[in-house]
């Protein structure tokens, strides 16, 4: 199937050819039909899968089409997301689909002066992108009204549940036209979720597209058995590999995410973190050096790595392994997007060795052992087992490493060892 086929306007698929995109992933081929024809959907999917393309090319042709004569620009497709990055790719999204239609889209989110997109949402826009906080407080303010809005998407909503915002969408939603059509994303379905949905949409088409175990199906995984004082060790030694051109390293806090980043410096590392005590023009400015590759690393908590898309991202690594065993679906799938070779390489200490059962239990697979590197956990931590060793790569020369590793980098070899005592 080609987007040719799916009845778009030229100016869209014009648009879309620029983009170098030709072939509509699976989620694109069965949500533009049934958005074009006017239903809401509910849609279960998760980032990497095409999402946004999903409901972004019908929302622009659906309002090119019913683009009333008015002389001021009123807000008549609005898109809530719970991420500040978030917010800003779904907006990069509508103006790259849509720059040939005319048509003004704009964002806004909090962390920033509300001035200029003040300004902004007085000179007329046709397409909003908000996150909950920030469009509520501009809406209380009466910057902006809502009363035009044909089109709604909440997209992301187990975050929102995630991060509180549900009784921000609750407000959100009394406000709204009942006359409209919503599209309600999700990546997962808890109870919470689906009561939520049934309070947003009108009789829905459905779609489910890579649901949460498959993804994992798709992408190279592998765990590293480290004690948790030799990580910051074990990430530079495998950082001088030249197979790992860039990567995201997840840490489970903000304090954790930047001891890794003081630590890759000192090995001449090229790195930046991410994480909700950074000012947003400083997550965007590194979000934006890793997407052009001045910065090699970035180290993320899960709450603002959510909404980052870097093409052809081949590495992630979880330098601490979620407690939550759907967060680690949704970290690596990071890479691997849109049939893209990917890695995933998780360090695991005895602390973390049930997140990591729970994790092989939702994804039905054992995640494959790296038995031989030269930080192993403790005698006594892990049980013996045959299990095929492999073997990383080491080149000091790579750009980012360091001639001298830490002290304990050594090639040297280990004995055999899995994880039968998970």
């Amino acid at each position: 199937m080609q987007f040719e086929s799916l009845n778009l306007i030229d100016p869209i698929l014009k648009a879309l050819k620029e983009e170098g995109y030709s072939t509509p992933t699976p989620i694109q081929a069965q949500a533009i039909p049934q958005i074009l024809s006017g239903k809401d959907l509910l849609g279960c999917a998760q980032t990497g899968t095409g999402k946004t393309a999903a409901f972004a090319i019908p929302i622009l042709q659906l309002a090119v089409q019913n683009h009333p004569n008015e002389k001021k620009r009123k807000i008549r497709a609005l898109i809530v997301t719970p991420t500040r990055e978030l917010a800003i790719q779904i907006d990069e999204s509508f103006k790259a689909y849509g720059r040939y239609t005319g048509l003004k889209a704009a964002v806004i989110f909090g962390g920033v002066n509300a001035k200029p997109q003040i300004d902004t949402l007085r000179a007329g826009v046709d397409i909003l992108v908000a996150t909950p906080g920030r469009l509520l407080d501009l809406m209380n303010q009466g910057c902006l009204s809502l009363s035009d809005v044909k089109y709604f998407v909440l997209d992301e909503a187990d975050r929102m549940l995630d991060m509180g915002f549900i009784h921000d969408i609750r407000r959100l939603l009394a406000v709204l036209p009942a006359k409209r059509q919503s599209l309600f994303f999700s990546a997962t379905m808890p109870p919470e979720i689906v009561k939520l949905s049934g309070t947003i949409l009108n009789q829905p088409a459905r779609v489910t597209v890579t649901p949460v175990s498959s993804t994992a199906d798709i992408i190279n995984q592998q765990i590293y058995f480290v004690d948790k004082g030799n990580k910051n060790a074990l990430l530079v030694h495998l950082l001088q590999s030249d197979k790992i051109r860039t990567v995201l390293v997840f840490s489970r806090t903000k304090h954790g995410a930047d001891k890794v980043v003081k630590v890759l410096r000192r090995y001449n590392i090229t790195a930046e973190a991410i994480h909700g005590n950074k000012a947003q023009n400083a997550r965007q400015n590194a979000l934006n050096n890793f997407k052009s590759q001045v910065t090699r690393v970035l180290v993320a908590t899960d709450i603002a790595a959510r909404g980052i898309d870097v093409d052809e991202l081949e590495h992630v690594i979880n330098f601490d392994l979620p407690n939550v065993p759907e967060t680690y679906v949704h970290r690596i799938g990071r890479t691997g997007r849109a049939g893209a070779k990917g890695t995933a390489i998780s360090f695991c200490d005895g602390e973390e060795k049930a997140y990591l059962r729970d994790i092989e239990k939702l994804i039905a697979k054992r995640i494959p052992v790296v038995e031989e590197h030269p930080f192993p956990m403790a005698e006594g931590e892990i049980t013996p087992q045959k299990t095929t060793p492999q073997r990383s790569s080491v080149s000091a020369k790579q750009k980012g490493g360091h001639p001298n590793p830490p002290k304990a980098v050594v090639q040297k070899k280990i004995i055999t060892r899995g994880h039968a005592s998970r």
